[in-house]
């Protein structure tokens, strides 16, 4: 899998994530800045902590840390497949 297809992977799952209930399209700033940080990261719990960061941070809402976990090793194991590490 290419880092492109990688990328659309990531943003389908965070576009289906929404966790305030806002609709597919009202987090694109917020998935792009989690793509980039998912390009970096390879470990769920910081990858988790940063997603909370950028929702958070924009949203001025808390997020529970464990939904974000959820969701970190799901925007993982996408990365590894796309590495071929699984």
């Amino acid at each position: 899998m290419q880092t492109i297809e990688m990328n659309k992977k990531a943003v389908i799952l965070l576009e289906e994530w929404d966790p305030f209930h806002e609709g597919k399209k009202a987090y694109e700033l917020e998935i792009v800045d989690v793509v980039t940080e998912l390009h970096r990261l390879d470990h769920p719990t910081d990858l988790a902590k940063r997603i909370r960061e950028i929702y958070e941070h924009s949203y001025e809402l808390w997020i529970p840390i464990e939904n974000c976990v959820q969701i970190s090793y799901k925007l993982l194991a996408i990365k590894y497949e796309a590495k071929c590490i699984v």
